[in-house]
């Protein structure tokens, strides 16, 4: 009985043996590479990039990455509660470092529309105004202030950004953060006083003359959302995710909202539109893919590109006749021709540079439908179409769909029409009545 017990013991022994001896066997023969490393922690909040084409944001531990596909570099941004922020310093071709949150920053916006939009992602407009769409049975007052204020905190930075390189911008908050002080004119081409700030924010990118240097490239991508969401990029500087994430969703959530309710307001025949621009004597139709998302989106169609791929010299008669031909074919015009002083720019000097007459019996002109995006400007004539209209996509969506389908129910905010001789509205610090420090909620047009 003993001996059964203790073979019955060794033969337990043995199994046990061979198994811890299987799995270190099993365990050796794993290269090092391919076991399971533990995933990293993450730190505080994180933005992902859904529409936008530009930019790519990756997260480690105590960094953010930021990939530009704008200049080709790579951003590292360092926790300033991190050793690497008191450790790593990179300024190279392909690499550059900022520590963040950003203590501060500065913005070109020296003739710079594409870093002008920054400042429309760190405030937020409003407006009191009656709406009344086709697609909502009941009027609907936003009442927020007596006019249309924009650049209410966005993100709640503003009080950080402490240079501009031009007064000429078309936010009344950035003009009264200049105008008390807050902000300071700094000299775009001064290396050493532009050093001194965390980081400085350009759209030229042949601009590029320092370690802090970062390019805001918004106006390079192709769609309006892919332009609004460049709200998350400043947000990973000012460790702002979470309200960038949330502004985006908004944004984003009210576009399609709007962009769907247009597409049931098309009767048989879509709204035909001509999105043109003079230049040095030659009429052309616009191109850029952001205005024919824009077109498309509020329910309309765009002038056949196959017949459009010219241009027209306004001194040459046959030329302006072929010109003149395709335009008896549209339904509404939107002038893109610049202006130095847009309320200069009325109906008759539309007419005249386009050699038509006021009694002409072109469709877009007997039924008044001439636009311009020049209705809210800054100083100096600066458009807040490159600022404000960026960052609220919803709200220019909601101008073009009253643009082809027309309610008389419904205040545009940066559309004008000239054949109806409606004028601009100027923008000065004065307007802007709230704190710095303070972000608010976009602007959302009724939808359903």
């Amino acid at each position: 009985m003993a001996i059964a017990c203790s073979c019955s013991c060794c033969l337990q022994v043995l199994l046990l043996w061979a198994a811890l001896w299987t799995v270190a066997l099993a365990a050796v023969a794993v290269p090092a590479k391919l076991k399971a490393a533990p995933a990293p922690v993450v730190a505080g909040p994180v933005s992902r990039v859904e529409d936008a084409r530009m930019f790519q944001i990756y997260y480690g531990q105590s960094f953010k990455v930021i990939k530009n596909f704008g200049d080709g570099k790579s951003y590292l941004l360092m926790q300033n509660t991190s050793k690497m922020a008191s450790k790593t310093k990179y300024c190279t071709g392909r690499i550059k470092s900022f520590v963040i949150p950003l203590a501060n920053f500065s913005v070109d916006t020296t003739a710079s529309p594409g870093t002008n939009a920054a400042m429309a992602f760190l405030n937020f407009s409003h407006l009191k105004y009656s709406l009344h769409h086709q697609f909502r049975s009941v009027s609907t007052e936003i009442n927020i202030s007596v006019f249309f204020l924009k650049r209410n905190k966005l993100l709640g930075v503003l009080e950080s950004l402490k240079g501009i390189t031009s007064n000429q911008v078309a936010s009344q908050c950035v003009l009264q953060s200049y105008t008390s002080g807050n902000t300071q004119l700094v000299n775009r081409t001064d290396a050493q006083t532009l050093s001194q700030f965390s980081a400085q924010f350009i759209s030229n990118i042949d601009d590029d003359k320092g370690c802090n240097f970062a390019a805001y490239v918004p106006l390079e991508e192709d769609t309006p959302l892919q332009r609004a969401e460049w709200i998350k990029y400043l947000g990973t500087f000012t460790n702002s995710e979470d309200r960038a994430n949330a502004v985006y969703d908004a944004i984003k959530r009210n576009y399609l909202c709007l962009s769907k309710a247009a597409a049931n307001l098309s009767t048989r025949f879509k709204p035909i539109v001509a999105w043109i621009v003079y230049t040095q004597g030659m009429w052309t139709f616009v191109k850029e893919s952001y205005a024919l998302q824009y077109v498309t989106d509020a329910g309309a169609e765009i002038v056949d590109a196959t017949i459009t791929n010219k241009r027209f010299n306004s001194s040459d008669s046959e030329d302006m006749d072929n010109f003149h031909a395709i335009l008896c074919t549209v339904d509404v015009v939107i002038d893109q021709t610049y202006a130095l002083e847009p309320a200069e720019y009325k109906l008759s000097t539309f007419l005249e540079n386009i050699n038509v007459s006021q009694d002409s019996c072109f469709s877009f002109v007997s039924n008044r439908s001439i636009w311009r995006f020049d209705k809210r400007i800054g100083v100096s004539g600066t458009l807040d179409w490159y600022d404000g209209a960026i960052s609220q996509p919803q709200l220019v969506l909601g101008d073009l769909i009253e643009v082809f389908f027309p309610t008389g129910n419904y205040t545009t905010i940066y559309f004008r029409n000239l054949a109806k001789e409606e004028g601009v509205t100027e923008i000065g610090p004065e307007m802007c009545t709230r704190s710095m420090s303070a972000p608010m909620e976009p602007i959302t047009l009724p939808c359903q």
